[in-house]
């Protein structure tokens, strides 16, 4: 297994010997690799090759075989060195993003967890008296405008009535919260008999349910090209359509709730594109009892231990920033796969 993953080359039983320094004949070794072969943990990839690790091979090494490890003194400095810029949330998860595609050469994804956005403060900018602006500051201090048309009249004092009422009952509340009977009863404390009210109610839900998606991005899809597996370029080009699309990245994802690490291998991914890929995802507080995600995808020829560990160190710092947790770990702990936990 060690052996395929450093040279990506099939490996047979002189190598096997030499490698492990076994005091036994190479027959005996290639009955045992035909063993393997038939138990479906290796597969030969034509006749007198040697063998190559299958799916099912490196779930048993990942679950039972591979030795857990810790990221280097020179990898911590430079994980560290990018945590202490003082960065905002979304800048400092992008360079973390970078600095997980440099430790591991493969491309790295993000998912930021979802927050429910706010409306702070609500401005009604009176123009004439069929055309008002509406603009909101939301909780995350961005800022959304529309200016509204309307073919009847209305007046300025019935503007300036329907921004107090809208501070006093609409700041705080997310979408879900902008009910029918909360726009009712504005419509009655107000006087609205035009319908303004639910003009205005209906631009801040639509403006606090598009800002609450969940933010998913990749980054260096182009050392795909850089490996072996993926010298046929529209293989490669197949993974990188798949991985430039944000959906496909949350349902690649799914939810965060899998420990710290979670491994992907090969027909485990669910999408036909990634069916030849692994995915190695670590999971991070990323504060107010949200959870984001930070990962590799790249071959199923993957040092999983080293990957895992980096992984699970960039995530530690992330949960120590953003949701006040603990300092990074030095490895891994908890490794989730399938449902079930093995102890790093």
């Amino acid at each position: 297994m060690e052996e395929y993953i450093d040279t990506a080359e099939p490996v047979g039983s002189k190598t096997v010997q030499a490698r492990a320094g076994l005091d036994c004949s190479s027959a005996t070794i290639r009955n045992e690799l035909m063993a393997l072969d038939r138990e479906g943990y290796l597969e030969q990839p034509h006749t007198s090759a040697g063998r190559i690790p299958t799916a099912k091979g490196y779930r048993l090494y990942v679950n039972e075989l591979m030795a857990h490890r810790d990221v280097s003194h020179e990898e911590a400095d430079r994980i560290d060195a990018g945590f202490s810029g003082g960065a905002e949330a979304e800048k400092l998860i992008s360079q973390m993003s970078h600095m997980a595609t440099e430790l591991t050469s493969y491309p790295s994804l993000t998912i930021s967890a979802p927050k429910a956005a706010t409306v702070k403060r609500v401005d009604l900018i009176y123009l004439d008296p069929n055309s008002f602006i509406i603009v909101l500051l939301l909780s995350d201090d961005t800022v959304k405008n529309k200016l509204v048309h309307l073919p009847f009249s209305f007046t300025q004092t019935m503007i300036t009535r329907l921004a107090a009422v809208f501070n006093t009952g609409f700041t705080g509340l997310t979408e879900e919260h902008i009910t029918p009977e909360l726009i009712t009863l504005t419509e009655r404390s107000t006087g609205d008999t035009m319908g303004l009210t639910s003009v205005i109610a209906g631009f801040v839900i639509e403006v606090l349910t598009s800002s609450r998606g969940v933010g998913a991005s990749v980054s260096g899809e182009a050392n795909l090209l850089k490996l072996p597996e993926f010298k046929d370029p529209d293989k490669a080009h197949r993974l990188i359509n798949y991985l430039s699309d944000a959906n496909n990245l949350t349902a690649l994802t799914g939810q965060p709730d899998f420990g710290d690490v979670k491994v992907l291998i090969g027909p485990e991914n669910a999408a036909a594109e990634l069916r030849d890929s692994s995915v190695v995802l670590a999971s991070y507080n990323a504060g107010d009892n949200m959870r984001g995600i930070i990962g590799v995808v790249g071959p199923t020829r993957m040092d999983y231990s080293a990957v895992a560990a980096k992984l699970s160190y960039i995530a530690g710092g992330l949960s120590r920033l953003l949701g006040g947790g603990s300092a990074p770990p030095s490895g891994f702990g908890k490794l989730m796969i399938k449902g079930e936990e093995h102890d790093g």
